[in-house]
């Protein structure tokens, strides 16, 4: 069980993303996040940055910077968004999983090439850590788009399972991991990484989800 309630807003981005974060904890225990700067501060304080363990995926730097990605995204194909939307939907149905979430995390993770490395060696189009396929049970090939998306997935749901089926905290523990949400009363972990992670799935989940619901209502 969780000990601390959290309530989070987060202003939709574009490609711009900043990583301060302000918190309050009001008199029912219930933790508040923002991504907005409070006007004239108050009760708001700043979460300061705190180092995500080393060896940990919240710690790897992405793109292809000096000691980032091992490999990093070079699929600049249109056709990439689609290529995987079977195995997207079947994951998504065995898993209880929102199609628009596990999108947002492969754009993410890996702008839909499944060949990408990070300098952690988490693997493919969900950046799958090597010690999360272990625990997952996966078997065959990580690189496969389908043995990935289906172990992502399942992560996805693993986590959801222990917050409730809090979004912001199963995006926050996809990234920094459990461990990392129970050290900080089972609130967003105070790592850069992670807030910037946090901040752009949940822009890409909600642009996707806006389109899913424009595509449903343009079948009707």
């Amino acid at each position: 069980m969780r000990s601390a309630l959290v309530a989070l807003v987060v202003v939709a981005l574009g490609s711009q993303v900043h990583a301060d974060v302000y918190s309050w904890t009001d008199d029912e225990g219930v933790s508040h996040f923002t991504n907005m700067k409070p006007q004239g501060g108050g009760k708001w304080k700043k979460v300061l940055d705190s180092a995500a363990p080393a060896g940990s995926k919240a710690a790897a730097q992405r793109g292809s910077c000096p000691r980032c990605d091992k490999v990093s995204s070079h699929d600049t194909s249109p056709e990439r968004f689609h290529r995987y939307d079977q195995f997207i939907y079947e994951a998504a149905q065995l898993y209880r999983i929102p199609v628009p979430l596990i999108r947002a995390v492969i754009s993410a993770e890996s702008d839909y090439d499944p060949k990408v490395v990070s300098s952690m060696d988490c693997k493919g189009l969900m950046q799958v850590h090597p010690d999360v396929y272990i625990d997952m049970g996966t078997v065959g090939d990580i690189f496969d788009p389908r043995t990935n998306i289906m172990t992502g997935t399942r992560l996805l749901r693993w986590l959801a399972n222990r917050v409730d089926g809090d979004l912001v905290l199963t995006i926050a523990g996809y990234h920094a991991g459990m461990g990392s949400l129970a050290k900080f009363g089972y609130t967003v972990p105070p790592y850069a990484y992670t807030r910037q992670y946090l901040k752009m799935v949940l822009d890409r989940y909600y642009k996707y989800k806006a389109e899913e619901v424009a595509a449903q209502q343009r079948a009707k």
